[in-house]
């Protein structure tokens, strides 16, 4: 039986799971199938409000600017639309006072730009958009719990409704494909064991790092700062991290990680001792004069996992993952939501490539490259922290010269405009990592001197 996914094939096509990622590849999925049905275990929101199925929601969440034109391609208008209900833009190295390597960062000239803003709005006004699509059905309440076929094609889902008064008895859903959206805690690999497949090997990273979120009513404005908001972040000296960034709305969101055996603490009354726990008070120096709003939330699910369905394996055609359910990152580097709508992207080039037929194997491949500068710069930082494990957190000869090279890439991003311009589009995801080896970065970086270090950190923008 053929593998073809183009649209001669795909009737109605299914996605497991309600959240950016699916919302995305369904926008995709109608312009080839004739049906599309995105099951959701949750019940949607009608505005913009958190839900059970984001666990991460009520954390830290930004949109980079590869996600940004990404978004844009799948859903024209949509960043004019997201700024316009006030999302809060943050220009870098402009708007943030930021400590990393042990340097503060001369506050020049934004030469990227990311969305701050709760992840719930972000959402709420792609499901509107997706859903306006009259091709596009929803089914809520409802988890999958299986796959319908066998190990060479699969045919549709099983499902069980959720809640109180709900039948727990497993109903068939018919599909010519379906598509794993359901997250980093997807169960695919017992789906397809159920139908006689082979689960992806699954590569993991993890360096135990956790941490705590509270939502705070901002504290006067001071006249000698103009940032919008504040980052110290980790390293393999350092490995506390804090960052503050605006929600609109007169609040801003307050984040503080550390790693395994020294979390942050999830008591009120500890959070700002914890603060000063990182090299300079400026952070907890904020947050003595802010109005708490909300309890302090932890997280500590962070590890970086990339299942890998572009192996050999016996997995059978019509079955996709996309989004976390495919790979997941390290949240502090504040990919996912990029990274699930340049998948998107990935997806509808693979679908409509003139050149090629649109294989199971080979869409999913186009997905896994999709995630894979994403992985390259979270797992390649997380395998320095110290106490990393998992299988991708082994070094080899390549890693160190890379790393070598790396190390004074970020030495010198702090303040030479053309290694630092570079550096931020990398990991914005807005160019590839090759930018880094561009010829003027690489005299830079290779002969340039190290900025100097100022003695605290720049509280206003400078001339370039």
């Amino acid at each position: 039986m053929t593998d073809e996914l183009g649209p001669r094939r795909t009737r109605h096509a299914v996605v497991v799971g309600g959240s950016l990622a699916g919302l995305l590849a369904a926008r995709v999925l109608s312009e080839h199938a004739e049906r599309v049905t995105v099951v959701e275990r949750d019940r949607f929101p009608e505005q913009a409000d958190a839900r059970p199925g984001v666990p991460q929601g009520r954390h830290l969440h930004v949109l980079i600017e590869g996600g940004q034109q990404a978004l844009d391609e799948l859903l024209p208008g949509f960043m004019a639309e997201l700024a316009g209900l006030g999302a809060p833009k943050v220009g870098m190295p402009a708007d943030m006072v930021q400590w990393q390597n042990g340097q503060w960062y001369a506050r020049t000239e934004a030469s990227v730009h990311f969305f701050a803003g709760p992840r719930d709005q972000l959402e709420w006004l792609v499901r509107k958009r997706v859903f306006a699509d009259p091709r596009i059905e929803r089914i809520e309440g409802t988890e999958a719990v299986g796959l319908l076929g066998d190990a060479e094609r699969v045919r549709g889902v099983l499902l069980r409704e959720r809640g109180a008064g709900a039948s727990k008895e497993p109903y068939p859903l018919e599909a010519d494909l379906v598509v794993d959206a359901s997250g980093r805690s997807t169960r695919a690999a017992d789906w397809l064991a159920g139908i006689g497949a082979e689960a992806p090997h699954e590569e993991t990273l993890d360096t135990g790092l956790a941490y705590g979120t509270r939502i705070f009513r901002s504290p006067e404005p001071d006249p000698s700062v103009d940032a919008l908001g504040y980052y110290i972040v980790p390293h393999p000296g350092q490995v506390y991290g804090g960052v503050i960034l605006p929600l609109g709305d007169g609040r801003h969101v307050v984040t503080l990680s550390g790693l395994r055996g020294d979390e942050p603490p999830t008591d009120e009354a500890l959070f700002e001792d914890y603060a000063r726990r990182l090299p300079h008070p400026v952070i907890g120096d904020w947050i003595a004069k802010a109005e708490p709003l909300t309890p302090v939330y932890g997280f500590r699910k962070t590890a970086n996992i990339r299942r890998r369905y572009d192996r050999p394996g016996r997995r059978p055609a019509g079955f996709l993952a996309t989004g976390d359910a495919l790979c997941s990152f390290n949240p502090i580097y504040g990919q996912g939501m990029a990274v699930a709508a340049m998948s998107a992207v990935a997806l509808r080039k693979a679908l409509a490539d003139p050149r090629r037929t649109p294989t199971t194997r080979r869409v999913q491949r186009a997905l896994l490259d999709a995630s894979r500068q994403a992985w390259d710069i979270s797992a390649g930082a997380d395998k320095k922290m110290p106490g990393a494990t998992g299988d991708a957190a082994r070094s080899g000869a390549m890693d160190r010269v890379t790393g070598w090279y790396l190390k004074r890439v970020q030495q010198r991003a702090s303040g030479d405009p053309v290694v630092g311009a570079a550096f931020r589009r990398a990991l914005t995801l807005t160019d590839p990592l090759t930018v880094l080896f561009a010829p003027p970065v690489l005299r830079s970086a290779l002969f340039g001197p190290v900025p100097p270090t100022p003695a605290g950190p720049p509280m206003r923008r400078t001339e370039a």
